[in-house]
Formats: C-alpha cells, structure tokens, sequence
C-alpha cells in the first residue's frame, strides 16, 4: 500500500464537498441553524463541515443530500484532478470562488437574463473590477 504524504489542515476534497454544501444551503435560503436543526447538529458543527475543518461522514452526506433533494454526486461536482475513482469534469467551471449570498443569488438569476442582456451584465462586472476605486459595501 502506498502512503501518499500531505499536508497539514483540511483535505482539498474535504474543503470542496464543504464549499458545495454551503454554496447549495445559500442557495435554497437556508442558514447554518435551518441546516443543523435538520441534520440533529449544532450551527457550529455545520460551519466545521463547510469550511472543511471537519471530513463530514458518508451517512451525513447522506442526509445533507437527502435535505437539499440533490443526488450526493452534487458535493463532487466541479473537483479537479483526476485518478482511480475519478470521473472527468464535465464541465470546465471553476467552483473556487468565494460562494457568498451575493455571487449565489447573481448565479441563480443571471439565466433569467437574455444573452444581450447577460453581455451587458458581464461588462458592467468587469468595468466595476477594474475601477480601482470602485466602494465595497
């Protein structure tokens, strides 16, 4: 059996299957509270998953699925990297963002929008990140 050596801290699956947990419960407009009464936790121990500090076990992931009416897939979508047991991206979406209420929320309307309108979206957000002066709220 070969030993692979890693760093100290979380696990980058660990912190992705975190990510995606609180990018789906930000979502569906849940909070940490909403999630944890569902699952029997406390609101702390859902932050240790979503920030990956704590591996969340298979039967929780389970039910974390089960919650949110998502296949468990769902928590691996997006990781990178390939090897024994891993299936290829289908999609060449970078989820290493930051998943706030706000990047959700522009996510979940944005196909709303016609493709004129969605251009006209995409260069208002570039013009704004180039603007050093552009205020933070």
């Amino acid at each position: 059996m070969v030993k692979v050596k890693r760093e100290d801290g979380p696990h980058p699956v660990d912190k992705h299957v975190g990510r995606r947990v609180c990018e789906k419960r930000l979502a569906l407009a849940y909070n940490q509270s909403d999630l944890a009464r569902a699952l029997g936790l406390t609101f702390q121990q859902v932050q240790k998953y979503e920030k990956g500090a704590n591996r969340i076990s298979a039967s929780k992931l389970w039910d974390i699925a089960r919650f949110f009416k998502v296949d468990i897939g769902y928590f691996f979508e997006g990781l990178n990297g390939a090897g024994p047991g891993m299936a290829e991206d289908r999609v060449g979406f970078d989820h290493d963002f930051p998943a706030t209420r706000y990047t959700i929320e522009i996510g979940r309307l944005a196909p709303q929008l016609s493709t004129a309108q969605q251009k006209l979206v995409l260069e208002l957000v570039r013009d704004m990140t180039v603007r050093p002066d552009a205020e933070e709220t």
